[in-house]
């Protein structure tokens, strides 16, 4: 089982759409997926509540239980768990951290998004745990989030060649409380979460993998 953390200390970056919309493609692909929904407003947990789909499994649950909700996560047969977290809750967001195989960072492709990510990659180099930004709701047209990406590589952060754009079917998907490879399985907003998917899971896999054989060396 993976653990995928969904981290941002500002507001607005989209993490809950990524985290539903992650968990929607590993069920698609034949993963089962579980969102562990760390903000007290429930977003997550509200978006589940609305379906008809039983699957991906959303619950709500507070930082301190994160243990004990992985471990029977894993019991259960979930092969991926992605953590959402709140903004403006360190603590929380410290916990998920973690308890985190690999970490995600959403970052819109703005000054005000770029210069608030410091907060975030401080609390994943505190729980020593790899993070990678990912650039969300990215206009259309322009070359804004080339600028963003170079400027999130100048703080020393890895950032995800999988980006995600600004488009309709993200919120037409949320609103119908489905993820968007269900609501357009042939659109462009479904390739680029089917990309960011696959892509995290390599990144995961190859994390832990690192992480076992430095373990061994020590053992």
């Amino acid at each position: 089982m993976y653990t995928l953390a969904i981290i941002s200390q500002k507001g607005g970056t989209g993490k809950t759409t990524l985290a539903i919309n992650l968990a929607v493609a590993s069920e698609r692909a034949g993963k089962p997926a579980l969102v562990v929904d760390l903000d007290p407003q429930a977003s997550a947990k509200a978006w589940h509540d609305h379906r008809t789909e039983k699957t991906p499994i959303v619950i709500s649950a507070q930082a301190s239980r994160l243990p004990e909700v992985l471990k029977t996560a894993e019991d259960n047969g979930a092969a991926l768990v992605i953590l959402d977290t709140a903004p403006h809750s360190e603590s929380s967001a410290l916990a998920a951290a973690r308890a985190a195989d690999f970490i995600l960072i959403p970052c819109r492709p703005g000054i005000l998004d770029i210069r608030a990510i410091t907060t975030s990659i401080d609390l994943a180099q505190l729980a020593k745990k790899p993070a990678v930004a990912v650039l969300n709701a990215i206009p259309p047209q322009g070359n804004l989030a080339d600028e963003a990406g170079e400027a999130l590589k100048s703080l020393g952060l890895q950032v995800s060649p999988a980006r995600i754009t600004q488009r309709a079917a993200f919120v037409h998907s949320l609103t119908s409380s489905s993820g968007v490879i269900e609501y357009d399985p042939d659109g462009k907003a479904s390739d680029e979460i089917r990309q960011l998917h696959k892509w995290a899971i390599l990144q995961v896999n190859t994390s832990t993998r690192k992480h076992a054989k430095k373990e061994e060396a020590v053992a």
